[in-house]
């Protein structure tokens, strides 16, 4: 059945969330926000565009890094509130140079890194 973006669920500001995974290894790099017109700008272009809701602006990751997100495939989930964008990730995921966004755990009550900046 083809794919109506008007189906999704967005929350009051027109938003749904997107966790970005890495398609071969399964790695959660990153979550941001969506609208109608980014989600369609991602399916068009191939390349992942999300919505800066601190900049109010369209956010190309990779736009000015070079870091940039092709997309894979786009998956839904059960609710349609949630999209999981599985990705071939160019460089770090994280605006602090890492690969991951997820790079602090807590582990016996304590914030630890474990993933340092890339070179």
């Amino acid at each position: 059945m083809p794919f109506d973006p008007a189906s999704l669920k967005y929350d009051a500001n027109g938003l749904i969330p997107c966790i970005a995974q890495d398609h071969q290894t399964g790695e959660v790099l990153m979550f941001a926000w969506m609208n109608a017109t980014s989600l369609a700008r991602t399916l068009e272009t191939g390349n992942v565009t999300y919505w800066s809701r601190s900049r109010q602006a369209f956010w190309a990751k990779g736009e000015t890094s070079g870091h940039v997100q092709r997309l894979v495939e786009l998956r839904l989930d059960c609710d349609r509130d949630c999209l999981l964008a599985l990705v071939t990730q160019e460089g770090p995921a994280c605006h602090t140079n890492r690969r991951s966004c997820f790079y602090t755990a807590l582990r016996e009550g304590e914030e630890v890194e474990i993933l340092p900046p890339m070179a």
